[in-house]
């Protein structure tokens, strides 16, 4: 049996990664703020936690109902209030960094020993092509009009942290994934991608072989190259 974490997955990206991974045969441990807003992915069998990646004792409580570990899915993210250089402060980029990317290494660093007595332990951040500079300055992409500084700041510093986390555990396969321009409740539903569209990326690096790739970035058509 496969035990995996995912955070932020009680809507959106989230909830479409826990059900698919249910489908697939995991028992899925579903990492929220709110616990009362888990009846979606309470229905689906998974296992509802009260887990904020920007509180230590949240996160290490969270561990604590876990009896084992083997896939880890770093999903929790936020925009953020600031969406061009005329509402950008310190303030509103400390925020994003510390749920997308200080999150991240909080719930990383608190999973690891769980991980560590996995027979195949995984990890995904899932990033965002927004965090990826080519993207940004190519006309005509999805990113390309983004102008807000602290999402993609955070996004970018996802995918660095990602590499580095591989490097540091070579018997991990630890990916990031690009779910691509989707329709959820984040973007106000503009988005032309459905949500199965946009976990195919993250699905397939939750379920990636023991040989399989690490230190990499992938969107649902394979991998980015960098």
């Amino acid at each position: 049996m496969t035990n995996t974490l995912i955070t932020g997955a009680n809507r959106s990206l989230g909830l479409e990664t826990a059900r698919r991974l249910v489908e697939a045969g995991h028992t899925v441990y579903a990492g929220m703020r709110d616990p009362s807003a888990g009846d979606a992915v309470r229905e689906l069998g998974a296992h509802v936690l009260q887990l904020d990646v920007t509180d230590q004792g949240s996160v290490e409580a969270a561990m604590r109902e876990i009896p084992a570990l083997d896939v880890l899915v770093n999903n929790a993210g936020i925009l953020g209030s600031s969406y061009s250089l005329d509402d950008l402060d310190a303030d509103a980029m400390q925020t994003v960094l510390d749920t997308n990317v200080v999150g991240i290494v909080r719930v990383t660093q608190a999973a690891l020993p769980l991980l560590r007595e996995s027979a195949h332990p995984v990890i995904v951040n899932v990033a965002s092509g927004v965090g990826w500079p080519r993207a940004l300055r190519a006309a005509g992409r999805d990113e390309h009009p983004v102008l807000a500084v602290p999402y993609a700041a955070s996004k970018a510093a996802v995918i660095a942290l990602t590499v580095q986390y591989a490097k540091n555990l070579p018997g991990f396969r630890v990916n990031a994934s690009d779910p691509g321009y989707t329709s959820t409740e984040f973007n106000g539903y503009s988005g032309h991608q459905t949500v199965t569209e946009g976990t195919d990326a993250t699905v397939a690096l939750a379920t990636v072989a023991p040989d399989g790739p690490t230190g990499e970035f992938h969107d649902r058509h394979g991998r980015i190259e960098y």
